[in-house]
């Protein structure tokens, strides 16, 4: 799925304010390496992260602010160690923000609505 098939889907299927944050937190856990989803599926999560980058004014997370949104921009351009912690240290906050039965809705919905494959297990799509 190319990005502009994901802004398309994006389009149909506007996220709450709620939902971008499971998007923002899903994307610190791509970034800091502990994200189990298989490859494919991170490369739709990363381009539905950059489509609500673009849109964010429009849909605002509930929780993360622009500072957050700045540290990912930036590991996303280097990766040395006090980043790489910073990092880390954050994706702890953010998943602990957000609720388990709020994350696992949140991906639910990404794969009943065909963004994410349905075959793949939820142990797989922890984010």
């Amino acid at each position: 799925m190319k990005r502009e098939q994901v802004a398309a889907w994006l389009a149909a299927h506007p996220l709450e304010p709620g939902e971008v944050d499971c998007a923002t937190a899903v994307m610190l856990k791509i970034l800091d390496g502990k994200c189990k989803m298989a490859p494919r599926e991170k490369e739709r999560m990363t381009a539905l992260y950059d489509t609500l980058e673009v849109q964010r004014g429009q849909t605002p997370g509930l929780r993360f602010g622009a500072e957050l949104h700045a540290l990912i921009a930036r590991a996303r351009q280097t990766a040395d160690d006090s980043l790489k912690e910073l990092l880390y240290e954050r994706r702890v906050l953010a998943e602990s923000a957000i609720s388990r039965p709020v994350m696992k809705a949140f991906k639910a919905r990404l794969r009943a609505q065909g963004l994410l494959p349905e075959q793949e297990a939820d142990a797989e799509l922890e984010p």
